[in-house]
């Protein structure tokens, strides 16, 4: 008998048609985040089960009877997984990692271009027919060459991020992470604090798991620490900036701009922020090609499949 597995958001056909080749699937077509109430019949019901981001595997949710022995997370991050309550109640819990990995950096350096030369600010001016045409001061922004990029977080996406700045844009590289990262092929000086890299960059790029001891770790202080010409790119977690703050950094000209991905609250995104005109504002792209999607989704079944096997998932947390 084959293992029952339910997949809790529409994801794309190769990666249906490969779980189906291993498992009876069940795939829910609702788009929205699961409720508490329907995780709980899964978990009591399923073999497997592939969630994904915000649907909310809290603690409590694994108090009641409990089927599923795997859960292969749809995506990197896991901050929506109580993984503890989890592996307590007896289930394995993978992820994603590495089919992020480009996709992932490509977002972030795009925020950062679009954000430093004003883009979407010159973009909307166009659109609403208020563009008189080229002179020599409008619109004038950062040149990102020859200037210094940030980073928290030196992990894939960290490393990926630099290598797109330096080698890209011929940018230097600083950057925190909370042990020793070797050389990795980019010039790069590690910093002792987070504290540090804010007041040292043009440019500062969070690449940090959300949740937990991460959470508004980029607060009042930190961004009071930035230059006031720099700008923050945010495409880790909405949860490590805390957000009222950098509204006020923002309205107060602390910092220069802001170029965000990820919200606090997602999918609700400040009207403050909205109004902006030094905020770039994008809907979690970072993973938003079908290439990245279906490898995302065919590397969770993987995790499933292997479980099922008897072996341990490649990419197995904890």
């Amino acid at each position: 008998m084959r293992p029952c597995i339910y997949i809790s958001r529409p994801l794309p056909n190769v990666v249906v048609e490969r779980a189906e080749e291993h498992f009876d699937v069940t795939m829910r077509v609702d788009t929205s985040p699961m409720t508490k109430g329907e995780i709980r019949e899964v978990l009591s019901q399923y073999d497997g089960f592939l969630p994904t981001l915000r649907d909310p595997l809290d603690g409590d949710v694994f108090d009641g009877e409990i089927k599923t022995k795997v859960i292969a997370n749809f995506g990197v991050g896991y901050n929506h997984i109580d993984v503890a309550a989890a592996n307590g109640a007896g289930i394995v819990v993978c992820n994603t990692p590495g089919a992020v990995t480009d996709a992932t950096a490509d977002i972030a350096m795009m925020l950062a271009l679009m954000t430093a030369r004003r883009a979407s600010e010159g973009e909307a001016l166009l659109r609403a027919g208020k563009w008189e045409g080229w002179h020599p001061t409008q619109l004038l922004g950062m040149h990102l060459g020859g200037k210094t990029i940030g980073i928290i977080g030196m992990g894939n996406i960290g490393k990926a991020m630099a290598k797109r700045a330096h080698f890209g844009f011929g940018m230097d590289v600083v950057f925190y992470n909370r042990s020793r990262v070797d050389d990795f092929g980019v010039p790069a000086k590690q910093m002792n604090s987070i504290m540090d890299v804010m007041g040292a960059s043009d440019v500062v790029s969070l690449h940090i798991p959300g949740g937990g001891a991460n959470r508004h770790v980029i607060g009042a202080a930190e961004l009071a620490a930035m230059q006031s010409h720099a700008i923050l790119v945010n495409t880790a977690r909405g949860d490590v900036i805390d957000e009222a703050a950098l509204i006020k950094a923002l309205n107060a000209g602390t910092i220069a701009g802001a170029g965000l991905d990820v919200f606090e609250h997602e999918p609700e995104v400040p009207e403050a922020l909205i109004a902006m005109k030094n905020v770039t504002l994008l809907p979690h792209l970072g993973t938003a090609s079908l290439d990245v999607r279906s490898d995302m989704g065919l590397l969770a079944v993987e995790n499933l499949r292997v479980f099922f096997t008897g072996d341990t998932p490649p990419n197995k947390i904890g």
